[in-house]
């Protein structure tokens, strides 16, 4: 599935502090999703495939042919968890404008711009016949064989208001577009400054990222009590779409990071998948 028409966003990216746009449009069937930077030379194309990831620290990067693209996994998500399997994304820039921190207003663009937006029925690359786990002390993500697609994510966070949470999502059970892509991005307030001084979360505010110190959220009301579980199930989405398609499998992670969700799906495309 592809979208009938084009969509556009505008914003800022949340390690750039880079405002860019966003063209989605449709392509051919068969093409896949794949980003074009129009504003280099020759336009190179980036596919939104594993084999493209080139950095995950924070956010997942893509590089091809010559160019970048980072922070694409609320929008991969969104285009995932929608059935849209083919879109041409052009974009301006090096980073994806971050929004309000959620997939959300990917996801109403979206909607007006897709064939069918109601009948999302996920196609998958064939089912999972065997458990497969990465982990590191305590953190990993899994898929294990599964006689339905599943994605369940759980934190565990040593400050009063995130604590331990987790989250569960069903395609064709669950209703990605009202429980999932709405949640937003989250931070704690410790950390700000020592990101900040690596170059990271440039465009990150209290506008578009949740924040919390040891005690309370910074920027209330949250949208759902596990917000920050539903945004790391959002992630985890996002980052395994680099697939093309998801395996049948129930996949599960525990604290874990784009880092350990690639190689997950790097492990994945290994298999055939």
């Amino acid at each position: 599935m592809s979208i009938s028409k084009i969509c556009e966003v505008r914003g800022v990216g949340l390690h750039s502090g880079v405002t860019t746009s966003v063209k989605i449009m449709p392509t051919d069937p068969g093409k896949g999703r794949y980003f074009v930077r129009v504003d280099l030379p020759n336009a190179p194309e980036i596919p939104a495939h594993i084999s493209s990831v080139s950095q995950t620290t924070l956010s997942t990067e893509l590089s091809a042919n010559g160019a970048s693209v980072r922070t694409v996994e609320h929008l991969l998500a969104a285009l995932a968890a929608l059935g849209i399997e083919d879109a041409r994304i052009e974009i301006d820039g090096a980073e994806l404008p971050l929004l309000d921190g959620s997939a959300g207003v990917w996801v109403a663009e979206l909607t007006r711009s897709r064939a069918n937006p109601l009948a999302v029925d996920l196609a998958t690359a064939g089912v999972l016949t065997e458990p497969v786990w990465i982990y590191q002390e305590d953190l990993f993500v899994a898929a294990v064989p599964s006689p339905v697609l599943r994605f369940t994510y759980g934190i565990d966070f040593d400050v009063a208001p995130i604590g331990n949470q987790w989250h569960s999502w069903q395609p064709g059970k669950d209703d990605f577009i009202t429980q999932v892509a709405p949640a937003r991005t989250f931070g704690l307030a410790h950390q700000i400054d020592r990101l900040r001084s690596a170059g990271l979360i440039k465009g990150g505010t209290l506008e578009n990222a949740l924040v919390c110190d040891e005690d309370r959220w910074l920027n209330p009301p949250l949208r759902f009590p596990n917000e920050p579980s539903r945004h790391k199930l959002l992630d985890l989405i996002g980052d395994l779409s680099l697939l093309g398609k998801f395996p049948q499998a129930h996949f599960i992670a525990y604290k874990a990071s784009h880092q350990l969700h690639v190689q997950l799906a790097k492990r994945l495309h290994e298999m055939g998948y």
